[in-house]
């Protein structure tokens, strides 16, 4: 949804309660979709997209409180705990929309009422004096358009980027970004804040980003308002309204309502919001702000007559300089290059599903397969395949790739298994990546999706359409980057009941290339690290 017109709270339900569940899919890949929907959300919300942030944090309630407990998994001892676990995770996030809740609708009105406005300009056309209708007409729209790209929650007022012709931005921005995020994560371990008191106060709305507790239009958002707000979603949760005070808090827009939350069963009800909530989220006015000091006054330009000034000497090879402009004097710089910041563009979609779908760019390192195989050297040597896994961010819309993580493995000449996945993904929660697909070799075959590969992808796409997998023929000196098609790739598989390790499927056509073309680009020059798990 990044980069369409504003919508309202009722329009983006909508969207959010349109995915495809599938109870043959494991339950913990389904776990880990969950995952990735708060973490994508989290970093739509902190670059300003709060639709879509919104929108996936609708969903994952949704996967959470009316799909997941009627898997045929969910009743396991373990699986049981981990949506206890996962309804807890939802009960953090209902303030979070409700706080969001207000914005997008009072935004949504704002667009509405500009294009209203547009509307009854136009029909000044049809009055006696159409000239100056016109210039009305006009003076009024560039006023209200101004407005509206002043507002980060119009996606209209971003400069839409193609990832083809944007390959070298795209690696200064990861870089930037990256390290930042790096930095800021670094910042919060120093200061002595858990991780689980760190991802409970992102969730919970109180850190608009790492570095800021709260946006400037939360601190225009009292104490006593947010208290109430909460209130009023925890009875909402627990199904009784009877403690709900009568004061109307919102705005008109939000007066009406034509959807329900998620509904917690009575079970995990008892789950309290932690009052730390309430007591981090007072700032400093901003009316505080230092002032800026007017520059100093300029020289006089007239020099006295009687001084004897001697030209300045030019340095060897160097030409004179003829003009010299004012370092005071502005130049046009691009918007681009002026800020690059991920809240200031956003890159379009690349490539799209069978069904239609977009997909998101994703960036990848060149170099990475030529390391990768360098580490799998041993193994491909004795004949044995070598996986690892790549993981990364997501910035502007656009996915980058800046890991690659080798986990711990079992191999043979034909298979390649992750062991003990709780330390992988206890390394990737840890530093905030996201799964973005895998890599494997194939010691002495072609390059090619093999009915086993098939069947591990789609595990991997069911988390994030976007996930590739890239597979690397050494002896062949042939590589390939791959993804299921939508449809009917994910439809066969997810289907497919056969039990051989290696099994044909009547469909055709099931997987496609992804980067010649697709979503996929190579960018040369971004960076990526290498993390080896293996004992």
């Amino acid at each position: 949804m990044a980069g369409t017109q504003p919508m309202n709270v009722e329009q983006i339900v909508q969207q959010a309660e349109n995915f495809e569940y599938n109870p043959l899919i494991p339950f913990k890949h389904w776990c880990r979709s969950a995952g990735t929907l708060l973490k994508e959300a989290e970093i739509y919300e902190g670059e300003g997209n709060e639709q879509q942030a919104y929108l996936l944090l609708f969903r994952h309630a949704r996967l959470i409180l009316d799909k997941l407990p009627s898997h045929p998994e969910a009743r396991s001892r373990e699986n049981e705990a981990a949506l206890q676990q996962l309804r807890k995770d939802v009960l953090r996030d209902f303030p979070k929309l409700e706080t969001l809740k207000p914005r997008i609708n009072k935004r949504y009105d704002r667009y509405r009422r500009f294009l209203e406005d547009r509307c009854q300009a136009k029909a000044t056309k049809h009055q006696d004096h159409p000239s100056q209708g016109r210039n009305s007409e006009n003076a009024h729209t560039e006023n209200n358009h101004t407005r509206l790209q002043s507002d980060p929650a119009f996606r209209n007022g971003l400069k839409a980027l193609t990832a083809g012709e944007n390959g070298d931005l795209a690696v200064k921005l990861a870089h930037k970004e990256i390290r930042r995020r790096a930095t800021a994560r670094r910042a919060t371990r120093q200061a002595g804040i858990s991780e689980e008191e760190e991802q409970e106060r992102r969730t919970a709305g109180l850190w608009g980003n790492w570095e800021e507790a709260l946006s400037t239009h939360d601190r225009s958002i009292d104490q006593d308002t947010l208290s109430k707000q909460m209130h009023n979603v925890r009875a909402q949760v627990t199904g009784s309204r009877k403690d709900i005070q009568h004061e109307d808090l919102r705005s008109p827009s939000e007066q009406k309502s034509y959807f329900q939350y998620p509904r917690v069963p009575h079970q995990s009800a008892s789950h309290q919001f932690k009052s730390s909530l309430l007591q981090d989220s007072t700032l400093p006015d901003g009316s505080n702000a230092i002032q800026t000091l007017p520059p100093p006054l300029r020289p006089p330009k007239d020099l006295d007559s009687t001084t004897d000034h001697q030209p300045l000497l030019m340095r060897p090879g160097k030409e004179e300089i003829d003009h010299v402009e004012s370092p005071n004097r502005s130049t046009a710089v691009s918007p681009v290059q002026q800020k690059i910041e991920p809240s200031t563009f956003t890159f379009k979609p690349s490539a799209y599903l069978e069904n239609g779908t977009p997909l998101r760019t994703i960036f990848l390192p060149p170099d990475l397969r030529h390391r990768f195989l360098s580490i799998a050297t041993p193994n491909t040597r004795a004949n044995l395949e070598t996986c690892g896994i790549l993981c990364g961010t997501l910035i502007s819309n656009a996915l980058f790739i800046s890991k690659l993580v080798i986990p711990e493995q079992e191999s043979t000449s034909d298979t390649c298994e992750m062991m003990n996945e709780s330390d992988f993904f206890d390394y990737v929660d840890g530093e905030d990546l996201m799964v973005l697909g895998w890599i494997h070799t194939h010691p002495t075959q072609t390059c090619f999706m093999s009915s086993r590969d098939l069947h591990t992808h789609c595990g991997y796409q069911v988390m994030m359409p976007e996930s590739i997998a890239i597979v690397c023929a050494p002896s062949k000196a042939d590589w390939g980057v791959f993804r299921l098609t939508d449809p009917p790739g994910m439809q066969s598989i997810l289907n497919c009941t056969q039990s051989g390790l290696f099994h044909p499927h009547t469909e055709s056509n099931l997987y496609t290339d992804a980067l010649r073309p697709g979503h996929v680009y190579e960018a040369r020059g971004l960076e990526f690290d290498v993390v080896d798990l293996r004992p």
